[in-house]
């Protein structure tokens, strides 16, 4: 056997180097460049998911009354402070009348002076008439006389123009009486008016109401139109929501939705959609809808308050799922990494269809129900990659829910206990998502709902704690 003759003083060397490179070699091959890449996995299930919305929105009152004077003037007084609740025809406050009592006064002298005028004018007819009708009598009683001979005709012709005089006597008197109606009318309807400016200075609530705003003191100098007191209906509330336009199809009054209020994340109240709009907002690609409380809340939300709606949609037919941060984009295609039969990955390019905000999405073509995907995965992953199953992933799986399963729950599988690519190791000190913004139909650097990708709002409620996909293994 040929031996090398290897110098005395080398053996220390080689002693030191041998179980250093033995070291690298180890640190290469579990934490370097040739580690296998720690996953969680998820198995393909066949279930009817229900897609639901997600919008925000603002608490708003459907019915808001702007209270003020229809002329400019100064406020006299304000009787109701904010969060005081009102009652219909109460007042709220009057504005300053200067003159108006004054002229109201002199309107009503001046009506009263119309009347007088009238029945003045009233007595003329009547006295007209009387005098007409004793003329025309005369007229009849000398015509007699005349057939008789024992009257002249010139008598006769006098009689008969002292009944035309008191004829046309008459007609004036009607034409006085008429005036006189006609201006008791004008005098009427120049009071009326000012009486009617004179309520008008006070400020009446038109419905039971709450007090919202206080916007002006008394001794402020208003214009018409000018708001002193507003006031709400607080018995219809209801919440201006914004949902994305992508996916919000079905999206229709009627539907039931849930509410959470920004003031109480833990709470979720009831609600229903009332009515969407039909003008959308072009810029946001929003679609706007008004969501109402069914019932309404006590103590009543705060007008303005940010609120979380959720809406769910009609289920749809069961299909394959998978958790939607399974879901990658790979040279331009949307898929997913499928463990093979040798417990390699491999990227298979899927059809998708909609999802709900438990993060199922429905795949409509490129797996079926029992495949395995890597859910997460600390690096980015490559045909052939080694990995390693892991239950969690710290700092992928430890803020948001990730469905995971564990490779003892896959009978059969080859190399989950040791040998072959697919081993399982203590977990990581820390790891990244594979979740990439690429994937988001908003486009890339919007950041997502780890819940639904499809949105790009925050979730009701932060999701804390270890939990799994419905129905994966553990």
């Amino acid at each position: 056997m040929l031996q090398l003759p290897i110098p005395r003083r080398a053996l220390p060397l080689l002693a030191f180097l041998l179980p250093l490179g033995a070291a690298f070699l180890w640190l290469a091959l579990t934490t370097g460049p040739l580690a296998p890449v720690p996953v969680t996995l998820a198995t393909v299930q066949v279930d009817g998911i229900r897609p639901s919305l997600f919008g925000v929105g603002t608490v708003e009152a459907r019915y808001t009354y702007r209270i003020g004077p229809t002329v400019a003037g100064r406020v006299s007084r304000v009787e109701v402070q904010v969060g005081e609740r009102v009652k219909a025809g109460q007042l709220l406050g009057e504005m300053d009348p200067v003159d108006l009592d004054d002229r109201v006064i002199a309107q009503e002298a001046a009506l009263r002076r119309a009347q007088a005028g009238v029945e003045a004018a009233r007595a003329q007819v009547d006295d007209a008439q009387a005098r007409r009708d004793f003329a025309t009598a005369q007229v009849k009683r000398y015509e007699q006389l005349l057939l008789a001979k024992t009257a002249s005709e010139d008598t006769v012709e006098a009689k008969r123009q002292e009944s035309q005089v008191a004829a046309a006597g008459l007609q004036t008197a009607r034409a006085n009486r008429e005036s006189a109606e006609q201006e008791l009318k004008r005098v009427e309807a120049e009071r009326e008016a000012l009486v009617r400016q004179r309520a008008n200075l006070r400020l009446i609530a038109p419905v039971d109401a709450l007090v919202v705003s206080r916007d002006a003191e008394p001794g402020s100098t208003l214009v018409a139109g000018q708001s002193v007191v507003e006031v709400i209906d607080a018995g219809q509330l209801w919440v201006d929501t914004r949902f994305d336009q992508l996916g919000a199809g079905g999206l229709a009054a009627g539907l039931a939705a849930r509410i959470s209020l920004r003031s109480q994340p833990l709470a979720t109240l009831a609600g229903v959609v009332d009515r969407v709009e039909p003008r959308a907002d072009a810029v946001t690609e929003e679609l706007l809808a008004k969501v109402g409380f069914t019932p309404l809340p006590d103590p009543l939300p705060h007008l303005g308050e940010l609120a979380e709606i959720r809406v769910d949609l009609a289920p749809l037919p069961p299909t394959p799922w998978v958790p939607n941060a399974a879901l990658h984009r790979r040279d331009g295609q949307l898929g997913v990494w499928r463990l093979e039969g040798n417990e390699e990955p491999r990227f298979v390019p899927v059809e998708k269809g909609l999802s709900d905000l438990d993060g199922r999405v429905q795949i409509l073509a490129g797996l079926k129900a029992g495949d395995r995907v890597v859910v997460h995965s600390r690096s980015p992953l490559s045909p052939g990659s080694r990995i390693e199953v892991r239950d969690t992933i710290p700092g992928v799986t430890g803020t948001f829910d990730v469905p995971a399963v564990s490779p003892s729950s896959f009978s059969g599988a080859s190399g989950l206990n040791g040998g072959g690519s697919v081993a399982r190791t203590p977990s990581i000190p820390e790891a990244t998502s594979n979740i990439s913004s690429a994937d988001s139909p908003r486009g890339p650097g919007i950041p997502r709902n780890p819940v639904n990708p499809n949105s790009p709002y925050s979730p009701a409620a932060p999701v804390s704690g270890p939990t799994s996909m419905p129905g994966a293994p553990r």
